[in-house]
Order: C-alpha cells, then structure tokens, then sequence
C-alpha cells in the first residue's frame, strides 16, 4: 500500500466571495515540490471567474489516464524489447450526464501515437496486445467507471 498526497489552496483575497463573483482559480501543490496552477474549467465557470491558462479537474482527469497508460505502455514494450523513441497522446474526454443523470467524464479516448526504432518493430497485433496491457495495468483506470478508449 502506498500514500499518495496533494494539497489545494484557494484564497478569497479581496473578492466579496458572497455574491458568487470570485476567482475560482487556485493552486495544486505535490509533494515533490511543484505547484500547478488550477482553476474550474471555463466550460463550466465562465472567466473571468475561472482561469483559462490554468489547468482545471476535467483536464487534469484526462491527463492522469493518458499518463498512467503511457507509462505502463513504455514498460510493458520495453520489456518486450522494443525500443521507442518518441510517445505523443492526444487524449480526449466527454463531460456528459451519465446513466444516473450526473455530470460525469463519460468517455475518455487515448490517441496515442508512438514510434519506435531498432531491429525490433511491433505489428498490428504487438500493439494491440501492448495497449491491452497496459489499460489492463493502470492504477488511474482501475479505479474510475468511466469508459476509456485506446485509438
């Protein structure tokens, strides 16, 4: 078992906060010492109460999925021995009502394009098979009911 921590900050500042016109704009703080500036999404919160330069929980969702597949991916075809060179996912998620009426990332879809070098090129199949497992493996996947995707 392993712990894992962040911490959120938001600060009323100046802002009335009362009258619902405040900055929803806040900080992501992890344990290795960055700060991610945060916000709601502006799909949801209009700016300038929310910070489009900010990455926002929607984003951050579909990120931690890509992300999580990418580096079981990497592992799982290195160990297969084939080299990669390059790993670009151009990931995409669907805030949607779900089953129960609920807003919720319904779909998220990896697009993940990789390419490899070396003596050793995986198929169609070896990919197919890779992408299988490392789906199969992440933690981030594992613990959420949304659909996930791999194109």
């Amino acid at each position: 078992m392993s712990t894992y921590t962040a911490t959120v900050a938001w600060s009323r500042g100046d802002q009335a906060y009362t009258d619902g016109k405040y900055s929803r704009a806040h900080t992501w703080k992890f344990d290795g010492g960055i700060e991610v500036p945060a916000s709601s999404s502006p799909h949801v919160v209009k700016p300038p109460m929310s910070s489009e330069a900010a990455v926002d929980p929607e984003e951050a969702f579909i990120a931690s999925l890509a992300s999580c597949h990418m580096l079981f991916f990497l592992d799982f075809a290195r160990r297969a021995g084939f080299r990669i060179d390059r790993y670009v996912d151009e990931a995409q998620g669907v805030l949607a009502k779900d089953a129960a009426g609920r807003m919720a990332m319904t779909v998220v879809t990896l697009r993940p394009r990789v390419a490899f070098s070396g003596e050793k090129i995986p198929t169609g199949a070896d990919l197919d098979a890779l992408h299988h497992q490392s789906h199969e493996a992440c933690f981030i996947a594992n613990s959420v009911r949304t659909e996930v995707r791999i194109e």
